[in-house]
């Protein structure tokens, strides 16, 4: 999990390596007339403070945190459970999930930008384009070809030859727009096998006249019992994971 957050830092890096000068230290230190002493922290550690508050929207925008979220979500819409599991057992799910997922992408990460770069043998921006190249490597792999090509037209971009000539600027929004495609369908075939258990018993209790009980009352224990009978967590954690690597 630290080589996931230093992966990400320094995604980030050029936010702040840009805005203030390598060499000026983080904290200075001035003598005042009295002989007193005091700190100033510099427009870098800002930068970099600021810079640390887009972790989350990346950590969710450039990973498979959205698809695993997303699908977890329809699955308990689907159950008829309103909040079990609840939602910070949802989101902690998800992120452990999306670190077992993307734990290659992290380390090929940290092998080939950020630990070259904490050992002084690479510079910043190298040390950035190494380590954004296997999430690049992963989004474009996930990312349809069409919604390329839409938000292509949209900006007006130049001519794309290749996939790895597709900026991060385009290609960040038609991975979204993809990973949200795909979740949505997986959520259609989670919801069939509930939504035929609840035509099935509103049928027989329309049939015995039984208007006034609640289907969805009945049915609850019923697919209750269907999820835990196939191993449902189980297959649909495996089947979640293995989606990004097909």
């Amino acid at each position: 999990m630290i080589r996931c957050l230093v992966s990400f830092s320094l995604l980030l890096m050029p936010l702040f390596a840009i805005a203030a000068d390598p060499g000026i230290p983080a904290v200075t230190l001035t003598t005042d007339a009295d002989g007193g002493q005091s700190y100033t922290v510099t427009l870098q550690i800002l930068a970099l403070m600021t810079a640390l508050t887009l972790l989350p929207a990346a950590l969710m925008m450039m990973t498979s945190f959205t698809r695993i979220i997303i699908v977890l979500s329809i699955l308990r819409q689907a159950m008829g459970v309103q909040s079990t599991p609840s939602n910070q057992v949802l989101i902690g799910l998800s992120l452990f999930l999306t670190f077992f997922i993307m734990h290659p992408v992290f380390d090929n990460a940290y092998q080939t930008g950020i630990k070259p770069y904490m050992e002084g043998q690479m510079e910043i921006i190298p040390a950035v384009e190494k380590a954004s190249q296997p999430f690049k490597d992963f989004m474009l792999a996930q990312t349809r070809e069409s919604d390329i090509e839409l938000f292509a037209s949209i900006s007006r971009a130049p001519a794309i030859n290749t996939a790895q000539d597709v900026p991060f600027t385009l290609l960040l929004p038609a991975f979204v727009t993809s990973e949200l495609k795909t979740a949505f369908q997986i959520g259609f075939l989670i919801f069939i096998p509930f939504l035929i258990i609840d035509l099935v018993v509103a049928s027989v209790l329309m049939a015995m006249g039984m208007m006034m009980l609640s289907p969805m009352l009945i049915s609850l224990p019923f697919k209750l019992m269907l999820f835990v009978l196939i191993d449902g967590w189980a297959l649909l954690m495996g089947t979640l994971a293995s989606s990004f690597y097909v």
